[in-house]
């Protein structure tokens, strides 16, 4: 197994397959890099060479993938709920954010967007007084108090 950049890549797996084993690298992505790197599409990580290793290393450093990306995901999704758009609420309320429709199919919209939700109370319940009106230091507080129409 290859370890790069803190992933796992397979031995006997394509190349063109391993790459979007990375957050933020899907198959158009890898095809591109395979072009760059001048790597034929059915090399395995197995047969790469050293310095191929290393071009791909040095290339995939300068992209924002894994942690970075989330990182600023995560980032942006708090800077529309902070300034309160409707793409923020809707991840607040943990529906559908792109105009999907909400009466039948929105499971995996609550799932992924309710993360957050849970993420947050986490922090809030181990608190020893338990109060229904948010503090002045809650992210919530300017949420609820917002005049939206």
């Amino acid at each position: 197994m290859l370890h790069l950049l803190g992933v796992n890549l397979p031995d006997q797996k394509l190349v063109q397959y391993a790459l979007p084993l990375f957050y933020g690298i899907g198959q158009k992505t890898s095809l591109k890099i395979l072009a760059a790197l001048s790597i034929h599409k059915k090399c395995k990580v197995s047969d790469l060479s050293e310095s191929q290793v290393t071009q791909l290393s040095s290339l995939l450093t300068e992209m924002t993938i894994e942690s970075d990306l989330r990182k600023q995901i995560r980032a942006n999704i708090m800077h529309h709920r902070s300034i309160g758009t409707y793409v923020g609420r809707r991840h607040a309320m943990g529906l559908p954010v792109r105009g999907q429709n909400t009466r039948n199919n929105a499971k995996t919209a609550r799932r992924l967007n309710g993360r957050w939700l849970k993420a947050e109370r986490k922090e809030y319940s181990t608190a020893t007084t338990r109060s229904i009106i948010p503090t002045p230091d809650s992210p919530f507080e300017s949420f609820f108090n917002r005049n939206w129409f």
